[in-house]
């Protein structure tokens, strides 16, 4: 959003929380009030759209039927409101490729399908790999664990994950949004797209703590494990991150990209994963998410 108005946008936002903050960085921002349930505010929200960018969705949830509803029906509803729009991007995900593995895959590819069932050319489709970055709360635990413990857990041996930071990742978008091509199916990540070890992920998140923690591997079957634990934790009413489905998610051997797949033009990356860590580090310590 930041990213399109400084690229000189006329932006307008589907919000259902205050905007109050998000106002004070970019108070030329058009605010309507509503959510992905909502009908009326998502025909308000495309009116006279030149481009529709639809980036919200769950990534956890306490039951399967929250992801269909959200990201699926959530989905539908936007792609019909977009009926007359140019052209629409749908900010997917990478495990979209990979259904099989969880229930957030399974809607994220059911999401791709209705939209493009209902907007055919003009959809375009990019899947971001792993996004990490200021305000992220999902990776925060692996910078807290560098931080803080003398022994960090290594997972699948052979897996490769690829990554980027969100401020590429969303300039990437924008060079979408400005038609780089419409009517694809595109890939986000950073300059490498062959992805990184978990070896070398870790490694770096304990660099960019100043810390050398000790790198151990943790058999697969133990993260499975811990993942039908936390899945107990639901009980409670919680939506636990690591389930079953998450660590097969994580344990996945092949999250690499394509090259080929990548948006032509594409605006370069700014974050290595050692400087994008960096900057994240030194904003979850600012923003009092760490520890300095």
């Amino acid at each position: 959003m930041l990213s399109l108005l400084a690229q000189g946008w006329r932006v307008r936002a589907l919000c259902r929380r205050d905007p109050k903050e998000l106002l004070r960085e970019a108070s030329t921002l058009e605010v309507v009030a509503g959510d992905l349930a909502d009908d009326a505010a998502l025909r308000q929200l495309c009116d006279g759209a030149d481009v529709v960018i639809h980036t919200a969705g769950l990534v956890k949830a306490r039951q399967t039927s929250a992801f269909t509803a959200v990201n699926v029906e959530g989905s539908r509803r936007v792609a019909q409101a977009a009926a007359n729009v140019p052209h629409t991007v749908l900010v997917s995900s990478l495990t979209a490729r990979e259904p099989h593995l969880s229930p957030y895959a399974a809607s994220k590819h059911a999401a791709e399908r209705v939209m493009a069932e209902s907007l055919g050319s003009r959809l375009t489709i990019v899947r971001p790999c792993a996004i990490y970055g200021p305000r992220d709360r999902e990776l925060l635990p692996i910078f807290q664990a560098a931080d803080g413990s003398p022994i960090l857990p290594l997972l699948g041996a052979d897996a490769r994950i690829t990554m980027v930071h969100v401020e590429d990742a969303a300039g990437q978008v924008v060079s979408v949004a400005g038609g780089l091509p419409v009517g694809a199916n595109l890939s986000i990540c950073d300059a490498q797209p062959q992805g990184y070890s978990w070896r070398e992920l870790m490694a770096c998140a304990a660099s960019a703590c100043n810390r050398r923690p000790r790198l151990v591997p943790v058999p697969d079957i133990v993260v499975q494990s811990l993942g039908f634990v936390y899945e107990l934790s639901r009980l409670a009413g919680a939506s636990p991150m690591l389930t079953p489905a998450k660590a097969r998610e994580l344990l996945h051997p092949d999250w690499t990209v394509p090259p080929d797949t990548l948006a032509p033009g594409a605006r370069p990356v700014r974050h290595t994963l050692d400087t994008g860590f960096k900057h994240t580090v030194a904003w979850y310590r600012q923003a009092g998410w760490m520890k300095h």
